[in-house]
């Protein structure tokens, strides 16, 4: 049976997620999960949680799905044997020393990599399935035919996005909201970049080609689509941040459809969303996948206005309104739409109404066209619906069997029977005779049927009654009450296993190296620059990214940016270096990639100076070796990786190839990288620029200058100064290029 699993993000949407259908929820911690911004659960509260979901064979999944630094290992370590211990069904990972301490530890509790891992094919799966990884959540722009291909191939479960909002970067891979706003989204406080305005720029002339939302993605809607995605073990629904009616109304639309009842999709329409897509998974054209009219909540389409007169619009309606709903309409020229909330109906004839679907009348201040759609984006009587939902906290009851016998002078013995879970409850009352009005069967089934505060209904009722007995109503509400307990406490339970024999991480012996320079480029004409001058460690043919791998032969060392690439090149006579992509923050992580076979690590970009020091000192003080690290040190950091082409969005298709261009917001212009696949890298408006620091960072094997837009003369001038640096001189500066910054080195990040 394929699974439906609903976000949780409140103890609200938990409740409306398992009303509505929900086959598992996720959840995060008030630490260490990806939406820190939701309310989310405790430590100390969960279990009662998890203990209601079980009851109801609902599987609880919880997100441990952010970045960790060294000094954090030991509370997410603890964390995790809570979690283990409160019989959490599994946890959902990006950082691989989480993944290795709950693989190394714990066999009944499962991990599953989350989408930020960035696994999209048959190699990252596989690698994941060999360390112990029972699910894989694919990386959002993952061909369907792709996710089909991992399921046949690879004996691993596989979980896929549906519904609700998208990330227009490679999810794992955005970094734009650390570089300027310091609040890392691998660290769960993403500042919503990509829903901000922007403008085109071509950087030829400085022209202003288009402005807009150019970033926001619409929402994944795959209500059509599933029922031919049987291969597929997890539909996820994303939402942690929204409302619970949000999270009732949409788990409860996929229940139907998997169902296969007969459902209205429109339903979908009358929560937030942003319009929708079908998404990479299925092909979505760049052209079709964002709205760059607007961020927010859309709505649907209600009504046109068919007259405007002294502050007045008259709106011909092709749907019902009521009182209390909230319309939407937009305005030419102009990223504010008009907002009007329903405090009152008025008809064409100035009378006051509950609802109409005819036309109504509505005040307005702002110049409105003729024939300009009306939006509903709150419809009062679907939330009210909802919530009345939401109420019942369960989808249906469980079938449970009784077997009653009540024998005179005899005290009564009821067992209870759910699937294989069998037992038992004596009663201290001795049976009597009835001196009055017996106690016949009806009464008992009626007394042992008030389970309303329990998650079974009865199936099967044996009773086994001597004539002319009394039983007081009491002894059975008690007797009901303790064989339910008996129950559940038989079902909850679960045994925590643990493994005998946890492996211990061995990365490979490494000597402190005086550190070289490494260049990467990307043009040929800065490859033989670079060539010419005599460096011999460049990037640039080389290079496999993370995502839409296209894998090289034949070379001597490679620079990957997901874990894919180390499973396919693990047997190869290659040199492996994992790029920043892989968002190494801490040491465990670090020797674990050695242990996998990786050369060299690059450091995470998100890591600041006294965070490198720790990771430094922590590897060889654990491992007793020193690590082989790499670091960047120069260039214009890639703040987003997509497969989304803005470009392309707006009808210039191969404008890439005759002119170069960026996106602006109010205070900064990020140059846009075009990769041959039709990808994009949106580059940050600065410089990273820790030339000056070469000497004083220590314990980094590797220094890499990152070099896209400079020119040849520039790149000259840069690498003069960084080899002067690294050989304990203090040449003069004189290369100026675009401003400098020193990136997150010197930061904190939220």
């Amino acid at each position: 049976m394929n699974e439906l699993l609903s976000p949780v993000g409140s103890k609200e949407a938990f409740y409306a997620a398992i009303a509505n259908g929900a086959n598992a929820v996720y959840l995060g911690l008030n630490k260490h999960n990806a939406r820190a911004y939701a309310d989310n659960f405790t430590l100390e509260n969960l279990k009662e949680y998890v203990d209601f979901a079980h009851l109801r064979n609902v599987r609880v999944f919880v997100t441990l799905n952010t970045i960790v630094y060294d000094n954090e290992l030991n509370e997410v370590y603890k964390m995790i044997d809570e979690l283990a211990n409160m019989n959490v069904d599994a946890i959902i990972v990006q950082d691989l020393a989480v993944l290795n301490y709950a693989l190394n530890n714990y066999k009944s509790l499962e991990v599953h990599a989350s989408t930020q891992m960035g696994i999209d094919d048959y190699y990252g799966a596989k690698l994941l399935k060999d360390l112990g990884v029972k699910r894989v959540v694919l990386a959002r722009e993952t061909p369907i035919e792709v996710v089909k291909d991992i399921k046949n191939r690879v004996n691993i479960e596989v979980e896929t996005f549906i519904h609700g909002a998208l990330c227009v970067s490679y999810s794992g891979n955005c970094f734009m909201s650390a570089a300027i706003g310091e609040r890392s989204g691998n660290r769960g406080r993403c500042a919503g970049c990509c829903r901000k305005l922007y403008s085109l720029i071509d950087l030829k002339d400085n022209k202003k080609l288009k402005t807009g939302y150019l970033l926001s993605m619409k929402d994944l809607n795959l209500s059509s689509y599933i029922n031919k995605m049987n291969f597929v073990d997890s539909f996820k629904i994303e939402g942690r941040m929204k409302e619970d009616n949000y999270v009732a109304s949409v788990t409860n639309v996929y229940r139907q459809i998997l169902d296969n009842k007969i459902v209205d999709t429109h339903d979908l329409d009358k929560v937030f969303n942003r319009t929708y897509t079908k998404g990479f998974i299925n092909h979505e054209d760049s052209k079709d996948i964002t709205n760059i009219n607007r961020p927010n909540n859309y709505g649907y389409p209600i009504g046109k206005v068919t007259k405007v007169h002294n502050d007045k619009l008259w709106i011909k309606l092709f749907e019902t309104v009521n009182t209390g709903d909230l319309l939407r309409i937009e305005v030419e020229n102009s990223t504010e739409d008009i907002n009007i909330t329903l405090s009152k109906v008025l008809d064409a004839n100035f009378n006051v109404v509950e609802s109409s679907d005819k036309t109504i009348i509505v005040n307005c201040n702002r110049k409105v066209k003729l024939d300009t759609l009306v939006y509903k984006t709150k419809d009062v009587n679907f939330v009210k619906s909802a919530n009345l939902g939401i109420k019942v906290k369960e989808y249906e009851k469980l079938d449970i069997n009784i077997s009653l016998t009540a024998k005179l002078n005899e005290p009564i013995l009821v067992k209870a029977t759910y699937k294989n879970y069998v037992v038992y409850q004596k009663s201290e009352y001795i049976v009597n005779e009835a001196l009055n009005v017996a106690t016949s069967k009806e009464n008992i089934i009626s007394h042992f049927s008030k389970s309303n505060d329990t998650p079974y209904k009865i199936g099967n009722f044996d009773i086994v009654l001597d004539k002319n007995v009394f039983i007081p109503v009491k002894v059975l509400n008690d007797l009901r009450r303790d064989v339910v307990n008996k129950l559940n406490n038989s079902r909850l339970n679960l045994k925590v296993i643990r493994t005998k024999n946890p492996k211990e991480i061995i990365p490979q012996y490494n000597e402190e190296k005086k550190p070289q320079l490494v260049i990467e480029v990307s043009n040929k004409e800065q490859y033989y620059l670079v060539k010419n001058l005599g460096y011999e460690n460049i990037y640039f043919n080389n290079v496999v990214r993370r995502n839409n791998s296209n894998y090289i032969d034949e070379v001597d060392t490679v620079l990957v940016g997901g874990l894919s690439s180390i499973e396919y090149y693990k047997n190869k006579d290659t040199k492996i270096v994992t790029d920043h992509s892989l968002n190494v923050n801490n040491a465990v992580s670090a020797a674990f990639l050695s242990s996998l076979g990786v050369d060299r690590i690059t450091l995470s970009s998100e890591l600041n100076e006294e965070k490198i020091k720790n990771i430094v000192s922590n590897y060889i003080e654990t491992y007793d070796t020193y690590p082989n690290f790499e670091l960047i040190v120069y260039g214009r950091a890639s703040l987003m990786h997509t497969k989304y082409c803005p470009l392309k969005r707006l009808g210039m298709c191969g404008k890439c190839k005759v002119s170069n261009y960026a996106l602006k917001d109010a205070f900064e212009t990020f140059p846009i990288q075009f990769n041959e696949d039709c990808t994009i890298n949106l580059l940050n408006s600065k410089t990273l620029n820790l030339l000056d620091e070469l000497n004083n960072i220590k314990g980094i094997n590797y220094f890499r200058l990152r070099f896209t837009n400079e020119s040849l003369d520039e790149i000259k001038e840069i690498l003069y100064f960084a080899s002067s640096k690294l050989e304990g001189k203090n040449p003069e500066r004189i290369f100026n290029g675009s401003i400098h910054t020193r990136g997150n080195y010197r930061k904190h990040l939220l």
